[in-house]
Parts: structure tokens; C-alpha cells; sequence
């Protein structure tokens, strides 16, 4: 085989549909659109246009509020933390800190903080000095003899 005799498959490929091109080519003169009205004309928008009338979007309430100073903690998972240490990425003698976790490539980015969640199996005893926690993280952490620091002035949730 050569490239040359490379072809795609019969019927893989259409040719384009040329319209307005004369009464001879079948898409001539209103080139497929009808006479006359808004949607024969180019530049037409009327996805949501219900004929005048409320459209539904409109209709529907509006709820809810987003919070313009929320924190957005990344989440890391006990398990994953357990992972690592028994991986040698993180050291079960020393502090885990963010930077610690961040180091090691466990967290990609701090963001406004690092929360750990319970998710996971810890059996380590470990350290850990995090913006925050849930009270289950901190409990399992506990359980295995560790101690779990939240270092911000926001209360462990």
C-alpha cells in the first residue's frame, strides 16, 4: 500500500451542500429556507422567542445565592495520606504540614486551605497542622494515637 492509494471508506464523506447556486443545483434562489419571514433572513437568534409570549426561562424563579468570599479548601482523604506515607512520600515521623502535603504531590494546589475528611483508613500515628478537618478525621486520626491540628481561627466542622 501506498499513500498514495490511501482512500477513505464509501459513503465516509458527504460533499458539502452548496446552496443559492443556481435553479439547476435543486438549493437555488431561497437556498432551502422558504420565503419570506425572520428565519429566511442571515443574523436570526430566536432560540428562547416563544411568539411573544413570558419564555420559560423568564417564567421559572430565580433561587439561591452565591457567596462572593467563600474559601475553597483542597480536600484530601485519610486513605490517600496513609497511601502516601507507606509509600515514602510523606514522612509519619515529622509534622505533616500543607507544604508537606503539597511537596509531596498530594495536594496540587492550597488554595485557601487544606481540609481533611475521613474518607479512607489511617493506621499511622501522624501529625497533621491543616486549615481544617471534619470531626470523623479528626476522630480516626485520634483513634490511631495521632493528633490532628486545625491551624486556622475557623473551629474544626
Amino acid at each position: 500500500m501506498k499513500l498514495n492509494e490511501l482512500r477513505d471508506n464509501p459513503g465516509a464523506t458527504k460533499p458539502a451542500k452548496r446552496v443559492g447556486r443556481g435553479p439547476g443545483s435543486g438549493m437555488g434562489k431561497t437556498g432551502g429556507r422558504g420565503i419570506k419571514g425572520q428565519k429566511s433572513r442571515s443574523g436570526v437568534a430566536i432560540k428562547g422567542f416563544e411568539g411573544g409570549q413570558m419564555p420559560l426561562y423568564q417564567r421559572l424563579p430565580k433561587r439561591g445565592f452565591t457567596k462572593p468570599n467563600r474559601k475553597k479548601y483542597a480536600v484530601v482523604n485519610l486513605g490517600l495520606i496513609q497511601k502516601f506515607v507507606d509509600a515514602g512520600k510523606l514522612d509519619a515521623g515529622q509534622p505533616i504540614t500543607e507544604d508537606a502535603l503539597l511537596a509531596s504531590g498530594l495536594v496540587r494546589r492550597k488554595l485557601d486551605g487544606v481540609r481533611v475528611l475521613a474518607k479512607g483508613e489511617v493506621g499511622a500515628k501522624l501529625t497533621l497542622e491543616v486549615t481544617g478537618a471534619s470531626k470523623a478525621a479528626v476522630e480516626a486520626v485520634e483513634k490511631a494515637g495521632g493528633a490532628l491540628r486545625v491551624t486556622s481561627a475557623q473551629a474544626a466542622e
